[in-house]
């Protein structure tokens, strides 16, 4: 009897031991992350490439991070409320302009991570036209559309107002996305038809195709932007690691340019591309790293 009791007992023993070595390796491995953070963004190319390079750094650095993509103004309400860590889409002074004002009492508006961004009307240099207000008299040549991104867009906004400034009673914005918008390009551009779109510096298709942007005397669009990074508020008390690197975040439009074009090859994914990049550029990344 005793020698079953002792038998029961180890057993015992042995399972208490092993669930423990369990329960204590989860609660090493939870130990080794320094926190959640949540990045959001929009689709565009530019800023898909900038929050996949974030989030592989910030991995690296022992957070566990999640990339939210998002409309541009769900991305700043996101913020707002404090739903979103950090973003680094904030178009500026122009194309966000307007979300900026109605959320910068309750943000925390960082550092540029790109300087030299724009915004306006592209066609193909072979298009016949120079000026945004030639688009009339040219409306049938381009179908009467301005093939847009989504409709939340600063860019759309702005164009919306280049309609009514320039008195473009005879083209139409249409609501698409990135993605539609290249494709249509790519398709005129193959088939040497007139095609606007609505564009932006630095992206991908002016490495593609030779295009050019039409004129706005009227500085409808605005002139020279930024690309800032943003933190909810508290974030700097918070977690003041990923705060720092936030706003430390700086690269120039080639470098993201390789970025953009490696996204473009068949069967790129955006986040191997990103740990590519990051693997490659060390010596620019330590400059990030608090």
């Amino acid at each position: 009897m005793k020698s079953i009791a002792r038998g029961i007992l180890v057993s015992l023993l042995l399972v208490s031991v092993a669930a423990g070595a369990a329960f204590g390796g989860g609660a090493a491995e939870a130990e080794e992350t320094k926190g959640d953070v949540t990045l959001l963004y929009v689709e565009w190319a530019g800023e898909i490439a900038a929050t996949y390079v974030a989030q592989v750094v910030l991995e690296e650095m022992g957070y566990s991070v999640t990339a939210t993509p998002v409309s541009a103004a769900a991305m700043w309400q996101g913020m707002a409320s404090g739903d979103g860590d950090g973003m680094l889409s904030a178009w500026l002074p122009a194309t966000h302009g307007d979300y900026l004002s109605q959320t910068e009492d309750r943000i925390d508006l960082l550092s540029p991570i790109l300087e030299g961004a724009r915004i306006g009307l592209l066609v193909p240099t072979y298009v016949e036209i120079d000026t945004v207000a030639q688009l009339n008299d040219y409306a049938d040549r381009f179908g009467g559309q301005i093939i847009g991104i989504d409709p939340g867009a600063g860019l759309m906004a702005a164009t919306e107002n280049a309609l009514d400034v320039y008195g473009l009673d005879n083209m139409t914005l249409v609501e698409g996305s990135d993605a539609a918008m290249t494709a249509a390009l790519g398709s005129a551009v193959d088939n040497d038809e007139w095609i606007v779109v609505t564009g932006w510096t630095p992206h991908w298709k002016e490495a593609a195709w030779d295009l050019k942007y039409l004129e706005d005397p009227e500085v409808v669009f605005g002139e020279e932007e930024y690309v800032a990074a943003v933190a909810r508020d508290g974030l700097a008390d918070d977690m003041p690691e990923v705060h720092e690197f936030l706003d430390n975040f700086f690269w120039t439009p080639e470098q993201l340019g390789e970025v953009l074009m490696w996204n473009e090859e068949a069967g790129a994914d955006p986040y191997e591309t990103a740990q590519r990049w990051v693997a490659e550029n060390r010596s620019i990344v330590e400059t990030w790293i608090p």
